[in-house]
């Protein structure tokens, strides 16, 4: 091989790596949307799964069949890109979807003792679809309306949605936006909006699965995981909070300074075996509204780090305790912990404890979130 030629190979690939580690832009990849079909659902209606790339050549696949994030491609630190969240390769298993892959959750997020709260004067009932409990709503199972935004910036996806007034149990109608956008700081944000006609609770979250080796590579036990968060909101043995707010200082839960997920998840503590592991609130030490790092998550081998920003004031960690070898992408099994989720949120059960901060909306009310996930190598 010629020298001008060896030269010229070393620049094309010294190229490609800054553009996938997100410090410069990747040859020949410009930021844009497609828009494809991704089946029809059992009820006959076509599902579309939209691709937004960066000029690094990040792609987030996202679908309007639940606002599900299908898939989010980033580098690791050798530039080789790779899917780091657990999911489907068809709409057949976002329909199924028990374990909540990707999805859009609302009309509540987490779980309401007893599917029950008062509100208005009035008792609400929900379903009961976790025990004796309520948990998440059906917002993952119903057909969106989606709009393709190209911005300069970033390229977005804004996704509505209409609950009628008493669907799965919860009072008023509820319009609901959420965009999903990706900027060339490797960003996937997240604006959650909703307004209502009567006064209801909501509490609106992503349930993405993490796996920043890879999806499908193994368990996330040696992810190194940091909260920001001094306290939490221990949980009775149905998960409910009891309503204490509890300091982590020498618990399994102090992720105040970064420790491997695995390394304490063992443990003889009370807490962790009512959640077989991690499924637990995070109390943030940031409260207010705008945007603050809730969370930082490092995979060793790969490099690769996800952090969490959000206004939200708490933060759901849990490590896949209830993975049991469903299949995913590909046909894979996704086994017992192989993927963590990092929900921003208000508290669970806060329509029955009067002391966490407010999930009620009224009338004239505009309900609105922000979360971004972060993604960078060391």
């Amino acid at each position: 091989m010629s020298q001008t030629r060896i030269i010229l190979l070393a620049l094309l690939t010294s190229t490609f790596l800054l553009g996938a580690s997100g410090c410069g832009k990747m040859k020949g990849v410009s930021m844009g949307i497609t828009k494809q079909e991704f089946g029809k659902t059992s009820e006959g209606k076509a599902a579309d799964l939209y691709t937004l790339t960066n000029a690094n050549g990040v792609q987030v696949k996202i679908t309007n069949f639940g606002g599900n994030v299908v898939s989010i491609v980033v580098p690791d630190k050798k530039g080789r890109m790779g899917d780091v969240v657990l999911g489907y390769d068809s709409l057949k298993g976002y329909e199924a979807n028990p374990t909540y892959f990707g999805s859009i959750i609302g009309r509540y997020g987490n779980r309401i003792a007893n599917g029950r709260f008062t509100i208005g004067g009035r008792t609400v009932q929900l379903p009961q679809n976790d025990g004796s409990n309520y948990l998440h709503g059906n917002f993952h199972k119903v057909l969106w309306q989606a709009k393709a935004i190209e911005g300069k910036d970033s390229v977005s996806l804004e996704l509505t949605y209409v609950s009628p007034d008493g669907e799965f149990g919860f009072p008023g109608d509820l319009s609901v936006t959420v965009v999903y956008s990706l900027n060339n700081r490797n960003e996937l944000r997240m604006d959650y909006a909703a307004v209502t006609n009567k006064e209801t609770v909501v509490n609106l979250t992503n349930h993405s699965y993490f796996n920043l080796a890879g999806e499908g590579t193994g368990d996330i036990l040696e992810h190194r995981l940091q909260i920001f968060a001094d306290r939490m909101t221990p949980v009775n043995n149905k998960l409910i909070p009891t309503g204490e707010l509890k300091a982590v200082a020498g618990t399994p839960f102090d992720f105040t300074t970064p420790h491997a997920v695995g390394e304490r998840i063992g443990q003889k503590d009370e807490q962790l075996a009512f959640g077989k592991g991690y499924d637990h609130n995070f109390v943030l030490n940031r409260q207010g509204g705008e945007l603050f790092l809730a969370a930082r998550v490092e995979e060793p081998t790969s490099g690769r780090i996800l952090e969490v920003l959000t206004t939200e004031p708490g933060i759901q960690f849990y490590c896949g305790n209830f993975l049991d070898g469903i299949r995913g992408k590909g046909g894979k099994p996704y086994h017992f912990r192989t993927g963590l989720c990092l929900e921003t949120q208000h508290y669970p059960d806060s329509p029955n404890q009067p002391s966490f901060p407010s999930t009620v909306l009224k009338p004239g009310e505009e309900y609105k979130t922000t979360t971004v996930y972060k993604f960078s190598v060391k």
